[in-house]
C-alpha cells in the first residue's frame, strides 16, 4: 500500500522531501527559536499561568504552547510549527487531488507555501500567525473534502477548527460567518449548518465567558477598539466627525506617526496622553472609530486600499520603516531587550535557554544564498487572486472556488481594515488563494477537454472507417489463399466505402454470392440483418463470403480498428 502511494504521488513525494530538508537546514542554521518581545513573551506568559491576556492576544496559541510546557524547550516549539508547516502543504496537495487536480498541478500549488523563506521564517519564530493558517487549511479540507454534500460531522469539525482559529488570532472569528454563507449558497441542509454554527458558537462563547471572569467583560480580547482607533488616525478629521465631548480627547493631536499601528505605542498619541493604562479606553477608541468610519468612508476605505496593497509591490516596503522586510534567510544576532521584567519571568517559567537568536556557521552561508525572489511572494499572491477570482465570476463550479478564495480576499484585508498591513499578517492569505486560483485552473482545463470531445468525436467515425478500409485492403492483399478457397479481386476502399454506405439502397447485397458450405441455400431476414451489422473487412472484400472464411484470413490488430466497438 505504501509502495503504490508512494508511486502514485511520487512527484510530491520528492517535493515535500525537498521542503523537509529546507527546514533541517533552518534548524541547524539558528542556534535557537526567534522570539519576539511582548508578542512571543506574553504568548509564553500566559501558557505557564492559563489566564487570558487583557490586550491583543487571545490564548488559543498558548493552549499549544501549554501542550509542550513539560518539555521547557521553544526550540521544541518551533520544530513541531516546521512539521506543521509540512502539513499545511499535504493538506493542501490532498484537497486538490481529491478535486481531480492532476499530480503536477497539485504539488505545483504548494510550491508558495513549502519554498518560500517567509512562510519558513514563520514557522521558526514563537508566534500564533503558523497555528492560523495550519487551522484554516484544515477546516478548509474538512469542508470541500466531498465534493457533493457535507456531513454533518465535517461541518461541526470545520466549525471547531474556526473557532479554534478565532481564539487563536480574532481577526479569523468572522470566517466563521463566510463558512456558513458559503454553505447557504450551497443550499445546504439545515442540520448541516446548525452543526456548524454550534461547534463555532459555543468555543467562542465559552472563552469569552472565561475572559470576562477575569477582565469584567464580555470578549475575546481588550484592544479590538484600541486597534480600530490607530486606523482611523491616519485620515480622521474631528471638523467633520464631530464627536461627543467624552469622546473629543481621541481626536488627532498633530502627532504624526509612518503607520497607522504606531498610533498604538506612539507616547504622543491622543490615546496614550490620557492618564492610566490605553486598554483602558477599549470601548471610548472603538465608538470614536465607528464614527470616523461613518463620517468619513471613503477616506477610510481609500486607506485600507492604500495599505493593501503593500502586499503586491516588486520589491518589499518597509512598513512601518523600522520593519525591514526581506524575502530571504538573514545572518547575523538578534539580541533581547533584558530591561523588561517580563522576559527574566518567562525564562524562569517557560524555558531556561532562551534568548536572542544567531545564525550558525556554515548552514547560515548556505540559507543566505537561497535564492527565492519577491516577485514570487508580492506580486505572485496578486495573480494568484485575480485568477481565483475570474474562477468565481466566469466558472460554473464557482462554488468550489468561492470559499477558499473568500477565505484569502478576507485574511488579506481584515487585519488592514482593523489596524494596519504588516508583511506578516499576509502569510495566512496565501494559501487559500493558492488553493483557488489551482481549483480555477483545473476547472478552465477540464472545460477546455469538453470543448475539444465533440469534435474529436464528429472527426472519429469518418477516420476510422477509412483506417478500417485500409487495414482491410492490406489484408487482402497480404493474406494467401488457402484450399478450396475462391479468391476475388481486391475491392477499392472508395468502392467498399460506397457500399458500406449504401447498405440502405442496396439491402440485399451481401446475397447476391454466398459462400458454399457456410450458409444455408434459404437465409432469413435475420441472419442478413445480423451480417449487415458484423463489420467484417473479410465478409465486404468477398462480396459475400461469411464468418467462416474471414477466420482463414490473417487477422487485423484491435489497435489499429480505432473506434470498432463504437461504430458497432
Amino acid at each position: 500500500m505504501t509502495a503504490r502511494l508512494l508511486r502514485t504521488h511520487r512527484l510530491f513525494c520528492c517535493v515535500l522531501a525537498l521542503a523537509a530538508a529546507l527546514r533541517v537546514l533552518v534548524m541547524l542554521g539558528y542556534d535557537t527559536a526567534q522570539v519576539y518581545w511582548y508578542d512571543s513573551f506574553t504568548y509564553l506568559d500566559t501558557a505557564v499561568h492559563m489566564r487570558p491576556q487583557g490586550a491583543f492576544h487571545p490564548a488559543g496559541y498558548s493552549w499549544f504552547l501549554w501542550a509542550l510546557l513539560p518539555f521547557h524547550s521553544v526550540r521544541l516549539v518551533v520544530a513541531v510549527q516546521h512539521v506543521m508547516g509540512l502539513g499545511i502543504g499535504v493538506m493542501m496537495y490532498v484537497l486538490l487531488r481529491r478535486r481531480s487536480l492532476p499530480g503536477w498541478g497539485a504539488a505545483l500549488a504548494t510550491l508558495p507555501v513549502l519554498f518560500a523563506p517567509p512562510f519558513v521564517r514563520l514557522e521558526h519564530a514563537v508566534l500564533s500567525d503558523l497555528q492560523v493558517i495550519f487551522l484554516v487549511m484544515a477546516a478548509l479540507l474538512a469542508l470541500m473534502w466531498r465534493p457533493g454534500v457535507i456531513s454533518v460531522r465535517a461541518a461541526a469539525v470545520a466549525g471547531l477548527l474556526l473557532a479554534l482559529a478565532g481564539l487563536t488570532r480574532t481577526a479569523a472569528v468572522p470566517l466563521l460567518g463566510l463558512a456558513a454563507l458559503w454553505l447557504l449558497l450551497r443550499r445546504t441542509p439545515w442540520r448541516r449548518l446548525v452543526a456548524l454554527a454550534l461547534a463555532g458558537g459555543l468555543p467562542l462563547l465559552a472563552y469569552a465567558g472565561w475572559y470576562a471572569q477575569h477582565h469584567g467583560r464580555f470578549g475575546l480580547s481588550g484592544s479590538d477598539g484600541v486597534a480600530l482607533w490607530a486606523r482611523t488616525m491616519t485620515f480622521a478629521d474631528c471638523s467633520v466627525i464631530e464627536p461627543p465631548p467624552e469622546l473629543a480627547p481621541l481626536c488627532p493631536n498633530g502627532t504624526v506617526v509612518d503607520a497607522a499601528s504606531e498610533y498604538v505605542w506612539a507616547p504622543g498619541s491622543a490615546l496614550n496622553r490620557l492618564p492610566g493604562d490605553r486598554f483602558s479606553y477599549n470601548d471610548a477608541a472603538r465608538s470614536f472609530a465607528l464614527a470616523a468610519i461613518s463620517a468619513q468612508p471613503l477616506d477610510y476605505l481609500r486607506e485600507v486600499i492604500k495599505d493593501t496593497s503593500l502586499a503586491f509591490t516588486w520589491e518589499p516596503v518597509a512598513h512601518p520603516k523600522r520593519v525591514t522586510p526581506a524575502s530571504t534567510f538573514p545572518v547575523g544576532s538578534w539580541s533581547l531587550p533584558e530591561e523588561h521584567a517580563l522576559i527574566g519571568k518567562v525564562r524562569a517559567e517557560y524555558d531556561p535557554d532562551i534568548s536572542g537568536m544567531s545564525s550558525v556557521e556554515p548552514y547560515a552561508s548556505v540559507l543566505a544564498a537561497y535564492p527565492y525572489p519577491w516577485a514570487l511572494h508580492g506580486p505572485l499572491l496578486g495573480v494568484l487572486l485575480v485568477v481565483g477570482g475570474l474562477g468565481v465570476a466566469a466558472g460554473r463550479e464557482r462554488r468550489a472556488v468561492l470559499l477558499p478564495w473568500a477565505f484569502a480576499m478576507f485574511l488579506l484585508v481584515a487585519p488592514v481594515a482593523a489596524l494596519d498591513f504588516d508583511h506578516r499578517y499576509v502569510l495566512p492569505a496565501v494559501p487559500p488563494a493558492c488553493l483557488a486560483a489551482a481549483l480555477a485552473s483545473g476547472r478552465l482545463r477540464l472545460r477546455l477537454e469538453g470543448h475539444r470531445r465533440p469534435a474529436l468525436r464528429a472527426h472519429a467515425p469518418e477516420q476510422d472507417g477509412s483506417r478500417r478500409h485500409d487495414h482491410a485492403d492490406q489484408a487482402e492483399q497480404q493474406a494467401p489463399a488457402h484450399v478450396g478457397e475462391e479468391v476475388h479481386p481486391p475491392v477499392q476502399a472508395g468502392e467498399r466505402h460506397a457500399q458500406r454506405r449504401g447498405h440502405a439502397e442496396h439491402p440485399d447485397h451481401h446475397l447476391q454470392r454466398p459462400a458454399a458450405g457456410v450458409r444455408g441455400e434459404h437465409q432469413g431476414e435475420a441472419a442478413v440483418e445480423r451480417d449487415r451489422r458484423a463489420d467484417v473487412p473479410g465478409r465486404e472484400a468477398g462480396g459475400g463470403r461469411g464468418r467462416v472464411e474471414v477466420l482463414h484470413r490473417r487477422p487485423v490488430p484491435a489497435d489499429d480498428l480505432g473506434g470498432r466497438e463504437e461504430d458497432q
